[in-house]
């Protein structure tokens, strides 16, 4: 049974019945200030851009930096949303990747496929695609890294997929065609935050007894302990101060749970847990900038005299043995107060870290998904209509109703009382029940 969709029917460009579509999207007006609003309909900018009808996009934990005033260059009515798919409604005339009616996951890195960086496969460093200048503080004339969708000016200040259609730039690069058969909550997360845990894990050398300390068991921590439990790890930690987060970590993936709101010391805790209490093999940080701190970060931070707080990376650097790896799929900016570069020299430690090349893993991800390998959608707790958006925000930065994951889905109508995810009303075998165009 479908239902009717909220939507006017999508009109060329080119017909004299311009001007009458009425597209919404999430928009941003201040600190935990967001509402869905009427905005101008997406069209083609470039010949090698689409118009995407976005069937599913979801609230990502990187977008609540936005929601609260942390990231710079977030102007009001900037439109939200990096993880996000949908099927292709209008193409330009170079596009030759995918055509009209293609379901497809965008990447939430544009990327050209012709620079330097991309001829590399190093996406997220494309340096042609950003007209801003990155958060780089000593940046010189090196060349800003790619843009983002719906991340702020500083990195193109490109609208984002929260919303009814999107304009998406790069067409031949980005859009990744996926299976008709698959779910949109199946596929969904391929555009950021199933490749960020893969590419963790990997820059982490996780394999077959690996032992493993993950610091965040938000989304991207949750499916880096997937994808760490899928390539054989054999001891995963998790640390994290909502039960509620540890609890499904720990029944899933089987992590050994620390609630650092309960435990002084995470990072001696995982070393007294590890043979010859030398610490684990490699940590994740999927924290970032606004992990938990002390009271001179959060002070320092709010005086803008440094970037958030370093507790994260203190821990981690702790917590790994000698020889190990520091992976950082979290976001960081600017100064980071004690970051005990000394002791990380002492240690002989390797970094890896930075944004996602997504485009890079995304077949052999896919290929995992449709073996079921990795589940990504069991992280999901909510779906809500895109109307809901700022809702799903404001549960979701509270941590309300055991919130993991939000999906927004523009024309699914809710039950008069729903309860909570998930939240299946209106949607069919995990798809929205809306009309095709």
């Amino acid at each position: 049974m479908q239902q009717d969709r909220p939507l006017t029917t999508r009109v060329s460009k080119s017909s004299t019945a311009q001007g009458l579509i009425i597209v919404k999207a999430l928009t941003y007006h201040g600190p935990h200030n967001v509402s869905v609003d009427n905005v101008d309909d997406p069209i083609i900018e470039a010949q090698d851009d689409i118009i995407l009808r976005v069937t599913a996009t979801a609230i990502c934990g990187s977008d609540l930096h936005l929601y609260r005033g942390k990231i710079p260059s977030t102007e009001h009515g900037d439109i939200f949303g990096h993880e996000f798919m949908g099927e292709v409604v209008e193409t330009g005339r170079d596009v030759t990747a995918v055509q009209k009616g293609d379901r497809v996951v965008v990447p939430f890195v544009i990327a050209c496929g012709d620079c330097f960086y991309c001829q590399m496969h190093l996406f997220a460093a494309c340096e042609t695609t950003n007209t801003g200048r990155g958060a780089i503080i000593n940046k010189k004339q090196i060349p800003s890294g790619a843009a983002l969708f719906g991340y702020s000016h500083l990195y193109g200040g490109v609208p984002g997929g929260q919303a009814e259609y999107v304009r998406v730039p790069k067409a031949n690069t980005g859009p990744f065609k996926v299976p008709q058969l698959l779910d949109d909550d199946k596929v969904l997360f391929l555009s950021d935050i199933l490749p960020t845990a893969w590419q963790a894990v990997k820059n982490a050398q996780i394999g077959k007894g690996s032992r493993l300390a993950i610091f965040g068991a938000g989304p991207v921590g949750l499916l880096t302990a997937a994808c760490a439990q899928m390539l054989g790890a054999e001891q995963i930690f998790m640390v994290d101060h909502h039960p509620y987060r540890l609890a499904f970590a720990q029944e899933r993936y089987n992590v050994i749970p620390i609630n650092f709101d309960e435990v002084d010391d995470p990072a001696e805790v995982i070393i007294d847990n590890t043979p010859g209490s030398r610490g684990v093999d490699a940590v994740i940080d999927a924290v970032g900038f606004e992990a938990k701190g002390s009271m001179t970060e959060t002070l320092l931070t709010n005086l803008k005299l440094e970037g958030g707080s370093g507790k994260a990376l203190r821990q981690c650097i702790a917590a790994v043995r000698r020889g190990g790896i520091v992976s950082v799929p979290g976001v960081y900016s600017g100064f980071i107060h004690g970051f005990l570069f000394g002791d990380a020299f002492e240690k002989g430690l390797t970094f890896k870290m930075g944004q996602t090349h997504v485009q890079a893993y995304l077949p052999e991800l896919l290929q995992l998904i449709e073996q079921g390998m990795i589940k990504p959608e069991e992280i999901i707790t909510h779906h809500l209509p895109l109307e809901q958006a700022a809702k799903g925000y404001e549960i979701f930065d509270k941590r309300e109703e055991d919130c993991r994951k939000v999906i927004l889905v523009p024309g699914i109508v809710l039950p008069p009382n729903p309860i909570p995810s998930p939240i299946t009303a209106g949607i069919e075998n995990g798809r929205p029940m809306v009309p095709p165009l």
